[in-house]
């Protein structure tokens, strides 16, 4: 069955919500970076700075092998799990899940709001939020953002996203029933009304929250209750255009989950209650995902009726709007606030620095140089494309591309500036002519920004760090603007909005 009841909104949208935050005496400890900037060891030590540390709900652990089945009880309107169901299917008695990952996130959820660790705020609310630090001031509204096709060209997405993580979040998000931390959007604010009132608000109202991070970042929230200035707010940012800065994959996951969300509860309101629950679609995924993915569809608490009465989306197909039709997002005036471009390096295990430099040699100069610090001044000076190559035993400069091999590499269906791209053109050029590899999750592995860090694992892995540096911030918007979008993670934009400060819960929204 199709599913064109889905609003459309008609320009960039921000909803207040009813935030829910941690009822804790320093909210610093209770808060993570970005769940994709937590290493293994980030973990055990987010988890011994607090015993309710948001990383709990983000990267949940499995429970214990020897946990108890859920018997959770069944209702028309409530889907059961793909990713979690026995082959019990009787409609008209509890199902019985096996327990996963996700699973314990929900149960830690409703438990700290069930014992205080978790309060909702009394009043749906547009947040304001500032990161403060050396040589840092980032401004921004928290809120929930209208979800929207990209061929509206209302909000824009700048990178390609692969189905593992989408899976992974789709899995969290369903079972939850939450939206645990904020995407990142950019607009051109050109300092108006919305921008003002953030710095309005911010330089005279005393804020709810103040944490003070191990980053040297101070983080503080207020919230935008008068309804006018919320008016006002949006009245601003409807013609305008969002750029996402970081979370395509929770974006590309947002829009899957409201249209299964949607199919779902449409087909189970079609059904009596004598007719068993139809099993949750598996084949419905965005352009975001070209690859496709699971439906990890999961039992969780169904909104209530007020929830799914919330305020109508301006221009909607439809008169009334649910919790899934919008994502949380901290919105950016980037006018104002300029963002932090960085780079995000790549590390090939098991592929050895010195295979790998005798192959770049058949279409590539090489430099070599006697550390990475000497390496890195090389590679700031040289012209794109160009990739500093470096593990065990060695740092080298790759740089001026045999023309007649790189043309023959890139796409033809895109464009010159897309094709200029030292990130397209190491996953179309590098990875697979060079090296005869795909750039994929596994093959690939990801280092945000430090170059010692790439380094030190290229080491650790026998394998080979590919250091790049930043894209311009120019190529990313004309890219965007062109309908095209750049490598999965090409871009790193900072600072990113710390996860924990304010939490998202779909039975309140």
């Amino acid at each position: 069955m199709g599913i064109s009841e889905l609003p459309i909104p008609d320009g960039l949208v921000l909803r207040p919500f009813r935030g829910v935050r941690f009822a804790v005496d320093d909210p610093a400890k209770v808060t993570s970076p970005p769940y994709d900037l937590i290493s293994d060891g980030d973990v055990h030590t987010l988890l011994d700075s607090h015993p309710n540390n948001v990383v709990r709900l983000i990267l949940p652990a499995p429970p214990a092998p020897d946990a108890p089945v859920e018997h959770l009880p069944q209702s028309p309107d409530t889907p059961r799990p793909a990713s979690e169901t026995n082959t019990h299917k009787s409609p008209n008695s509890p199902q019985s899940f096996a327990p996963s990952r996700y699973s314990e996130a929900r149960n830690t959820l409703l438990a700290w709001l069930k014992s205080g660790v978790l309060a909702r705020d009394e009043h749906p609310a547009l947040y304001v939020y500032e990161q403060r630090g050396q040589d840092i001031l980032q401004r921004g509204l928290i809120g929930d953002v209208g979800l929207t096709d990209p061929a509206q060209r209302i909000i824009l997405p700048h990178e390609d996203v692969l189905p593992g993580p989408i899976t992974d979040r789709l899995a969290l998000m369903s079972t939850t029933q939450a939206n645990l931390e904020p995407i990142f959007l950019l607009y051109d604010g050109d300092h108006g009304t919305a921008t003002t009132l953030v710095d309005e608000v911010a330089t005279t109202r005393p804020p709810l929250i103040t944490a003070h991070t191990e980053d040297g970042l101070t983080h503080r929230l207020w919230a935008i209750t008068d309804r006018a200035e919320i008016d006002a707010i949006n009245a601003d940012l409807h013609p305008r255009q969002a750029l996402i800065a970081d979370g395509h994959h929770r974006y590309a996951t947002y829009r899957v989950l409201q249209r299964q969300q949607h199919l779902t509860h449409s087909t189970a309101t079609s059904h009596s209650e004598d007719t068993p629950n139809p099993e949750p679609r598996t084949d419905i995924l965005d352009a975001e995902s070209r690859t496709g993915t699971q439906n990890p569809e999961s039992r969780t608490d169904t909104p209530d009726a007020e929830s799914r009465t919330a305020l109508r989306m301006p221009g909607s197909s439809r008169r009334e709007s649910s919790p899934w039709d919008f994502g949380l997002a901290l919105l950016v005036d980037s006018t104002t606030y300029a963002p932090n471009l960085r780079a995000i390096h790549r590390v090939i295990p098991d592929l050895p620095l010195e295979e790998a430099v005798a192959r770049a040699k058949g279409s590539w100069r090489v430099h070599d140089h006697e550390d990475l610090e000497q390496g890195l001044a090389a590679l700031d000076a040289a012209s794109e494309p160009a990739f500093l190559l470096t593990g065990e035993g060695g740092v080298h400069l790759i740089t001026n591309p045999d023309p007649v091999q790189l043309a023959l590499a890139m796409p033809a269906d895109h464009s010159d500036r897309w094709n200029s791209l030292n990130t397209s053109v190491l996953s179309e050029f590098v990875l697979p002519k060079v090296w005869g590899l795909e750039d994929n999750e596994q093959t690939v592995r990801i280092v945000h920004h430090d170059a010692q860090a790439a380094a030190g694992l290229a080491v650790a892995t026998g394998g080979t760090a590919v250091i790049l540096k930043p894209l311009a911030m120019d190529d990313v918007l004309a890219v965007a603007a062109g309908g095209e979008r750049v490598p999965r993670k090409s871009t790193s934009f900072g600072p990113k909005p710390r996860t924990g400060l304010v939490l998202r819960t779909f039975a309140t929204d």
